[in-house]
């Protein structure tokens, strides 16, 4: 067990991420607290959801950077390893051939990209704009 010498949580993992008290309120915030390393690469995953959602808006849920538009269209956040994409199941299953054949790992709602593979803004892109039709074709 490992315990945060700063909140006093207890964890599995050594050196757990996680956040002291209440988390993130914004976006910005979120990126500001992850190493300095991976700034840019985040800014460009927010930029890229963004440019393929202009309608939505930017907020913190389940402590992570999300992106709103009647619902929740996807979340992104930062591991040590990979950045998770959680664009839900439906989003994942219409695009598990193309992630299998280009090596991702993925689960039921989740993707994991790889951050040596270096971030595929264009497939983000076009996941983020399947979310959209999807959740427009609702009305």
């Amino acid at each position: 067990m490992w315990q945060c010498p700063a909140c006093g949580r207890s964890f599995a993992r050594t050196e757990q991420a996680h956040f002291c008290k209440d988390g993130p309120q914004t976006v910005d915030y979120y990126i500001s607290v992850q190493p300095e390393a991976y700034h840019t690469r985040l800014e460009s995953v927010r930029q890229t959801i963004r440019q393929a959602a202009p309608e939505a808006v930017e907020k913190i849920s389940w402590q992570m950077p999300t992106y709103f538009w009647k619902e929740n269209l996807i979340h992104f956040a930062f591991n040590k390893d990979h950045l998770g994409l959680y664009p839900g199941p439906e989003a994942v299953e219409a695009f598990a051939p193309r992630l299998t054949a280009e090596g991702y790992k993925f689960s039921k709602g989740a993707i994991r990209l790889p951050w040596q593979k270096g971030l595929p803004l264009a497939l983000i892109a076009e996941i983020t704009r399947y979310r959209v039709t999807q959740v427009a074709a609702k009305d």
